[in-house]
């Protein structure tokens, strides 16, 4: 196996054959925009540490938030891909915490469909240099589909929200949809919490709000105000009232077992918005657009799995979401991951949208699947 630098220098050439201009980004880097923007499955394994002046640091975990900040703060109007490679830091429960990861963020191109099939080709062209004889597994799911069949069950915007963000973790995602099938309000809430909310105007909330903080010694100036908590307690309790008919769940159940070949997929989604007559033919348009970008970028669309309940655990994806994995008689291993995420720029502070696709490529876990990575293809 070449050094790392050998590594890092040959993955950076094959990025930059591919259009990206290599981003020079820092390893300490503010911590709030990854606590706020990434979601809970990356916030909980930051590295953190202070400045001198009290500001949260965190080691590098990714680097997509980073790239985009940069893109931000260079005014850049034009469409711009850039290429990385290096470290980054997370806490993990059966891994090291440092790992060695590559990848392309695609940011300004306004042809969505072929942004799309572009950035999947790109992970898979650099997975063949690296592995020319491997076999791949490619996974492509669709935040936006999924958000379309939840927004036309008619569910309030407060669990269109919950139900987006918690795409791509099963367990989280099977927890909310027990607590939307429940009976009552009652159930869903503690008990005492329930007798408060349920019944009480605003008012009347804000002034038992007022008389909690008062006695806890809680400073308004300090935090949300009485009437922002208040506020915030009647919308709680008000999702709290929404029950998922047994008809709608099945309908949602029936949508997240769907998993065909990428290109017989619009088809199933016809049938499935059809059968439950869900008007979400723009997000199915979309999703064809996609597909026949892929066919005339050259991707063997027969080698792409289409599954309705894949998501990938980062707050931030609005769209199209893919991994690519390997299998060998022990274990099957993912190599890359990525997908859209049209809302993260203007969040980070952009004055404008920004059209925004990227992925990233696990180095660690290829290298070891690599006898020669250097010799190999890489140069």
């Amino acid at each position: 196996m070449g050094s790392l630098r050998e590594i890092r220098d040959s993955v950076s050439s094959l990025l930059r054959a591919q259009g990206a201009v290599m981003a020079d980004l820092d390893i300490l880097l503010p911590a709030a925009p990854f606590l706020d923007m990434a979601g809970e499955d990356l916030r909980r394994r930051v590295f953190l540490t202070e400045s001198e002046t009290g500001e949260s640091l965190c080691l590098r975990p990714e680097f997509t938030i980073p790239v985009c900040l940069k893109h931000i703060e260079s005014g850049a109007h034009a469409p711009q891909r850039y290429g990385y490679c290096g470290e980054v830091f997370r806490q993990m429960r059966h891994a090291g915490a440092e790992f060695l990861q590559a990848g392309i963020e695609d940011l300004g191109d306004p042809d969505i469909a072929l942004a799309d099939a572009r950035i999947i080709g790109d992970a898979m062209t650099l997975l063949h240099h690296l592995m020319p004889a491997a076999r791949l597994d490619i996974v492509v799911g669709d935040q936006a589909v999924f958000a379309a069949v939840v927004e036309a069950l008619g569910l309030p915007e407060g669990w269109q929200r919950r139900l987006a963000r918690a795409f791509g973790q099963p367990d989280r995602l099977k927890s909310l949809l027990d607590s939307l099938a429940r009976s009552s309000a009652e159930q869903r809430m503690d008990g005492g919490v329930a007798a408060l909310l349920l019944g009480a105007s605003e008012r009347d909330l804000v002034h038992q709000v007022e008389a909690a903080m008062q006695a806890t010694g809680y400073s308004a100036h300090a935090g949300r105000s009485a009437e922002d908590i208040a506020r915030r307690l009647k919308q709680k309790a008000d999702l709290a009232r929404v029950r998922l008919e047994p008809e709608q769940l099945h309908v949602l159940e029936s949508f997240l077992a769907l998993a065909v070949p990428l290109e017989e997929a619009p088809a199933a989604l016809s049938r499935f918005a059809d059968d439950a007559r869900l008007a979400i033919h723009p997000a199915i348009t979309h999703f064809k657009a996609r597909l026949a970008a892929l066919g005339r970028n050259g991707q063997a669309r027969g080698d792409l799995v289409y599954r309705a309940s894949f998501g990938r655990p980062l707050d931030y994806y609005t769209a199209l979401v893919f991994e690519i994995s390997t299998s060998t008689e022990d274990a099957r291993t993912v190599l890359a991951g990525g997908g859209r995420y049209d809302r993260l720029l203007p969040l980070l502070g952009s004055p404008r949208p920004v059209p925004a696709v990227g992925f990233s490529l696990w180095l660690d876990r290829i290298m070891p699947l690599v006898s020669d990575p250097v010799a190999g293809g890489m140069k």
